[in-house]
């Protein structure tokens, strides 16, 4: 791995030299600067963070902040992480994970420790303690995620609303009347993202539409909630059920509840859960899903984050970005009638 001293080897100067054409802590002659250039891009070297920070000011790290909390389904978190520092890569930047127990605190420490040029937040709540210091920070900071109030935030995220109400026109287009949404888990619910709530409203704007009922039942982990608000679904149902499980934690639950009372999904009742496409085909009946399109969401997150730092963009800014959703049929829903 070449150094700085084989770079002014090249360049044919002082390793000195090298360190102030990085730095720009003294003035250097535009000759000198390009020689300096040409052999870095020559040896391909590539400084440290600590020194391409006092280069442009820039560490070319993005910081990721993300709950780390047990009760979630960690998998659905991690196809954000992945799809954003590949992207960021492609962008010549490193992702630095954050976790989220400093809360607020933690994002004074990494952008007052000058370890990131901007940074993405995740699971933002609708009244999110981050907030007020995320819109005066001066980095760029993005959302992944919609507050109540998003003024003077950049924020992107999946149409939930659009994913509810679409699956409600789907369900309803196959001829069910009665439609039972089993909630997200508890642990999701008591943060108060504000996803579930767009889910929620897009569901309830279909319904009053198209004239059909839908009923927002408990979910949770434990086969027993799940059988409750199942047996409570049934109860109120004439006609073949139909279940919308927005959360994957409880795909399989469900799917073995539906079984020990008779109910084969695409046969006597119509299932749309949420799980990747690769899940979905691997379950015993194919399941429809709902495809929130993480990999889109977090392409353009960090799209929007180096569009930001390449403007030399610093806060507060404001957009908002909805990435459609789409409803990929499988064969655990009925067809339209």
């Amino acid at each position: 791995m070449p150094t700085s001293k084989d770079v002014a080897l090249a360049a044919g100067v002082a390793q000195s030299t090298v360190s102030y054409v990085l730095s720009g802590k003294r003035p250097i002659s535009e000759k000198t600067r390009k020689k300096v250039e040409a052999a870095i891009e020559q040896l391909t070297y590539q400084p440290n963070a600590g020194a391409r920070a006092l280069a442009g000011r820039r560490t070319h790290v993005i910081g990721l902040v993300i709950p780390f909390i047990p009760e979630l389904e960690m998998g659905s978190i991690m196809e954000f992480v992945s799809v954003i520092a590949s992207t960021a890569r492609q962008f010549d930047h490193d992702i630095l994970l954050v976790t989220d127990d400093e809360g607020a605190a933690g994002l004074h420490r990494v952008v007052g420790q000058q370890i990131c040029d901007g940074l993405i937040l995740m699971q933002i709540e609708d009244e999110d303690e981050r907030l007020p210091v995320a819109r005066n920070l001066n980095v760029p900071v993005v959302l992944i995620g919609i507050p109540r109030d998003p003024s003077g935030l950049v924020c992107i995220d999946a149409d939930f609303e659009m994913a509810g109400e679409h699956s409600v026109r789907d369900l309803a287009t196959a001829g069910h009347s009665v439609i039972s949404v089993i909630n997200w888990q508890p642990a999701v619910m008591d943060r108060h993202v504000n996803y579930v709530d767009r889910f929620m409203h897009g569901t309830d704007v279909a319904a009053e539409a198209l004239g059909v009922t839908v009923l927002h039942l408990p979910g949770g982990t434990d086969r027993a909630t799940i059988s409750e608000s199942v047996d409570k679904a049934l109860a109120s149902t004439t006609g073949k059920p139909a279940f919308i499980a927005p959360d994957r934690t409880i795909q399989d639950i469900l799917r073995r509840i539906l079984g020990s009372r008779g109910l084969t999904p695409g046969v006597d009742v119509s299932v749309i859960g949420s799980a990747s496409p690769t899940l979905a085909e691997l379950q015993p009946i194919p399941l429809t899903t709902i495809d929130l399109r993480p990999a889109e969401v977090s392409r353009r997150a960090v799209k929007i984050m180096c569009e930001l730092l390449e403007n030399d963009s610093q806060g507060p800014h404001e957009s908002l970005e909805l990435v459609p959703t789409v409803i990929t049929h499988r064969s655990s829903t009925l067809r339209p009638q």
